[in-house]
């Protein structure tokens, strides 16, 4: 296993850690014709209730 042979100094593990940023939420049009509002990939349309075509949810 590799170990490191000195001490990794704080200014270079922060610089290294700068790149670790959180992606902003995708948001997509829902895919119910008479909605189409955004809504996050992969999720129950929050203003409908619909996901792949069909009720998963009763709308809010």
């Amino acid at each position: 296993m590799a170990v490191p042979k000195r001490k990794m100094s704080r200014s270079n593990t922060r610089a290294r850690r700068s790149q670790w940023k959180a992606a902003p939420v995708q948001l997509v049009p829902c895919s119910n014709r008479a909605c189409k509002q955004p809504k996050p990939q992969h999720v129950a349309c929050p203003n409908c209730g619909q996901y792949d075509g069909r009720q998963v949810v009763e709308p809010a």
